[in-house]
């Protein structure tokens, strides 16, 4: 009776309160009730049935001799452990099993994660580590230096060492190669040798003069011209040599008679992929004026026979250069004080004696040729006076001796420009489409051929002109579109004869470099000015933005020589690299020195000299803060 009440009194929703008779229905209905219960209750914890079948005893017995007040307090009011009975504590037990079970999972699956993360990351570290110690470093490039100076050789007169810009060792800054002489002391003792000359060129590193590789010649270098993918040609009077130009290590070498000019990359005639080459030489029947050569690209030797051109004057020598017209023809322009042209397609058939022409020569063009001088001769005329060509250049910005010509996408694309033409009165520029002057200047005192930069935004390009008398050096910029001067200012004479340089800023328009003395004063009407000793050279910065305002990058007493710009494309700087004799006392030019000047690093610290107000320039009202500011904000790009 007392374990049918307990039971009774376990049943939810029945309170001890509310207990009737004894009802034998409802005593089976709660005993299956309550092992229903009891099952679903201990089952799912810890799914031991024995564990439940004591269970469901013991709490029979309990719920006999407890009422329903002291069960519930007991229940609410404990001391933390369940007052249910035995059940509750085997359930906890079960789910202390399984807690401890899923928190050991917790743990392996946290290492885990850690372990994905940090073994790649030590694995990283370790590569990095190995590269940097199994990496070898480049030599001579771990610094740059915004300047340096390096002495190479003797000067040996003031003639201008043939140099020429190319990245040698691929680091994206361009490096030096450059003609070197020097005078073995121990060959000078025995006078029966006569000749103590060495000869040698010489590659020096664009980041800090350091000399990256030489090679000894047995004549003196005429010229130094470098190529795609990165090869170097060396011209002597009398060879053509091929050099790798990471190295120094000789290709091919090939006799090539008396050599008169550089080397012109020609496109492809002989289906090797390689760009040919074609160089003036003297004929050797010495009955004509001067012959054209073509060579292979590829081994350097010869294509056909040499061809020989009478001409109509004697002169300076003029190209030869590479022109294609509008319509895809390629012509040779080239004179002897003069300036012909000849298509390479009559050139090519003439030396090689076929009939079929190369795909890279199958264009014609009908304009040009009608301008034939007659229908026998093969030759057009360009320019024919009674004063001889001093010089003959494409109208493109940027255009520099020193800068290597073998390029064939550069070579192509100053080939299709107007042409400046230079004789010794005055300064034309004659329109490729139909070989007209368009305008002519008067320049009776021109010492060296113009750079060509933009001073306006016109898009078309504009000289600078350098003119000496008396002892005066006026410079003027002159526009290229019609020939107005753009700009002029008057300085002491240099004595220098070099050729100046523009470089194209960020903007479009360039800055002009160019040397001079001291600024004269415009208002005074001077003709002849007797420059002090020694005579101090200036190198000075002009950007069209201040026209009446000069930045001095340089001074020296060093006498220059020649002089280039060099790109470097990720600072977007530039150096200008002088070569310079110093003169010894007594003794006559001395030894040549290169130096390279950041252009940016140089405008940091350069003199401002500012020339006479101009009415229409409003720079007047600029502070010299405004005025460092923009220089040093100065930014340049590839021509």
């Amino acid at each position: 009776m007392a374990t049918a009440l307990s039971r009774a009194l376990k049943l939810p929703g029945k309170k001890g309160s509310e207990l009737g008779e004894y009802d034998p229905l409802t005593q089976v209905d709660s005993e299956d009730d309550s092992e229903e219960d009891d099952l679903v209750l201990n089952y799912p914890r810890n799914g031991l049935a024995s564990h439940t079948h004591s269970a469901t005893l013991r709490l029979g017995q309990e719920g006999a001799e407890l009422h329903e007040e002291d069960e519930e307090d007991a229940w609410r009011h404990g001391d933390g452990k369940d007052r249910r009975g035995e059940t509750g504590v085997a359930a906890d037990e079960g789910a202390g099993l399984v807690s401890e079970g899923a928190g050991q999972k917790a743990k392996v699956r946290a290492a885990v994660r850690t372990a994905a993360f940090v073994v790649p990351l030590m694995c990283a570290a370790v590569f990095v580590l190995l590269l940097a110690f199994l990496l070898p470093c480049r030599r001579g490039s771990s610094v740059r230096r915004t300047t340096w100076e390096t002495h190479v050789g003797h000067a040996g007169g003031v003639m201008s060492p043939p140099m020429a810009l190319w990245d040698v060792d691929g680091d994206a800054v361009e490096d030096l190669l450059i003609a070197v002489m020097t005078i073995n002391n121990s060959s000078q003792q025995i006078s029966s040798l006569g000749n103590s000359k060495e000869y040698s060129v010489v590659v020096l590193n664009g980041l800090n003069g350091s000399v990256m590789w030489s090679r000894s010649l047995k004549e003196p270098l005429s010229s130094v011209q470098c190529s795609a993918p990165n090869t170097c040609l060396l011209i002597t009077s009398t060879h053509l040599s091929s050099v790798n130009a990471s190295t120094g290590k000789k290709l091919w070498e090939v006799p090539a008679g008396q050599v008169e000019s550089q080397a012109v990359a020609v496109p492809d005639l002989q289906g090797d992929s390689v760009p040919d080459l074609l160089i003036a030489t003297l004929p050797a029947d010495q009955e004509s004026d001067l012959s054209l050569v073509l060579h292979s690209g590829m081994t350097g030797s010869l294509i056909g026979q040499p061809v020989n051109f009478n001409l109509t004057a004697q002169g300076k020598l003029i190209g030869p250069l590479l022109h294609e017209t509008a319509v895809g023809a390629y012509y040779i322009l080239f004179g002897l004080g003069t300036v012909e042209a000849v298509s390479l397609r009559d050139v090519y058939k003439q030396a090689t004696g076929r009939t079929r022409v190369p795909t890279s020569l199958s264009v014609k063009d009908p304009v040009w040729d009608k301008q034939r001088k007659n229908n026998s001769s093969t030759l057009i005329r360009i320019y024919s006076g009674v004063e001889q060509v001093e010089c003959f250049l494409p109208l493109v910005a940027g255009v520099c001796n020193n800068h290597n010509n073998l390029d064939t996408e550069w070579s192509r694309n100053s080939s299709r420009s107007d042409w400046v033409l230079c004789v010794k009165s005055r300064v034309s520029v004659i329109r490729e489409r139909d070989i007209h002057t368009t305008w002519t200047i008067n320049s009776s005192s021109m010492h060296s051929r113009p750079a060509i930069g933009h001073y306006n935004d016109d898009g078309v390009p504009d000289l600078l002109i350098q003119l000496s008398a008396n002892g005066v050096r006026k410079v003027l910029i002159v526009d290229g579109a019609q020939g107005q001067s753009l700009w002029e200012a008057e300085f002491v004479c240099p004595r220098l004869v070099l050729e100046g340089s523009t470089i194209l800023t960020s903007s479009g328009q360039s800055v002009f470099l160019f040397w001079a003395g001291d600024p004269l004063p415009a208002s005074k009407n001077i003709t002849k000015v007797n420059p002090p000793e020694p005579v101090l050279r200036r190198l000075f910065l002009l950007h069209p933005a201040y026209p009446t305002i000069l930045q001095e990058l340089l001074s020296t007493t060093d006498t220059a020589l020649t002089a280039t710009v060099s790109y470097d494309d990720e600072q977007k700087d530039v150096s200008y690299v002088v070569v310079v004799s110093r003169p010894v006392s007594g003794l006559g030019p001395g030894p040549q020195l290169v130096k390279s000047v950041s252009v940016r690093a140089s405008l940091t610290t350069a003199s401002t000299v500012r020339l006479s107000e101009d009415p229409r320039s409003h720079t007047h009202t600029h502070t010299a803060f405004q005025i460092n500011k923009f220089f040093r904000s100065l930014s340049f790009r590839r021509q």
